[in-house]
């Protein structure tokens, strides 16, 4: 499988535009579960294009977005060149380059699939607080909401580079319990986004696992891509469900 720090490399600017933000709800729960407040030191690993982070630092955070990829770091960067309580961090999960005991948060949207569990564990122990706090959030597609998302699940079956393998790497409370090595939360939360047919060809693209323009593989997918929004279009416009899965707790246990 290609390197995960480098997939999105060609896909930045598509991701930073058509892939979801997370809910207000999911805010309010890191407030009153993980301390997220005004002047909290958050590493936002894995922070891509912004898209968490910027959410963070709304919330009045001191916000150290740590990415590998250059292209990913350099798109956030844009996006919350605004924020002054926002650092860019060329880091690694298992290397962020961040002190020790600096930091109340962890947070990672998107991300921890990518992560050597292991060595992001032993990290992320090292730069939080005695008592600092872990959130693992994914927007995952309901791919069986509805019928739009069974059609565009076809699609990622027929077209997809290396999509099933991508989706074994899905984690669940089982597979986390030996990274928290104690007591966590699970929450789930309900997200979703309205596309017309421009963007949600921009959302398809975004995805690390598809085909992308000079592939030959990449017209016939987009034609497909089509079908599916003339079938599921209303008013111009479909539906994308999410469902976001939030796992958070110390890593003292």
């Amino acid at each position: 499988m290609q390197d995960p720090t480098r997939r999105f490399s060609n896909r930045a600017d598509s991701y930073a535009r058509y892939r979801p933000a997370y809910p207000e709800e999911l805010l309010d729960l890191l407030a009153a579960e993980c301390g997220l407040a005004p002047g909290l030191a958050v590493a936002d690993v894995g922070s891509g294009t912004g898209i968490l982070s910027r959410l963070l630092l709304e919330r009045g955070a001191e916000v150290y977005g740590v990415e590998p990829n250059r292209e990913m770091r350099e798109a956030g960067e844009r996006l919350l060149a605004g924020y002054e309580n926002f650092t860019s961090v060329a880091g690694t999960a298992e290397a962020t380059t961040l002190p020790g005991n600096s930091v109340g948060l962890v947070s990672a949207g998107q991300a921890f699939h990518w992560f050597d569990p292991t060595g992001a564990r032993e990290e992320f122990g090292r730069i939080l607080v005695p008592g600092g706090r872990v959130a693992l959030v994914w927007n995952s597609p309901l791919y069986g909401a509805s019928p739009l998302m069974r059609d565009y699940r076809r699609l990622l079956e027929r077209f997809g580079t290396d999509w099933e393998k991508v989706t074994h790497l899905e984690v669940d409370a089982g597979t986390l319990r030996p990274f928290f090595g104690g007591s966590f939360e699970e929450r789930l939360l309900r997200n979703r986004q309205t596309f017309d047919r421009e963007s949600l060809e921009g959302r398809l693209l975004s995805s690390s696992f598809v085909p992308g323009p000079g592939d030959e593989r990449c017209s016939p997918m987009l034609e497909e891509l089509s079908g599916v929004f003339s079938r599921h279009q209303r008013g111009g416009e479909v539906v994308f469900e999410y469902e976001v899965r939030v796992f958070h707790g110390s890593l003292e246990g």
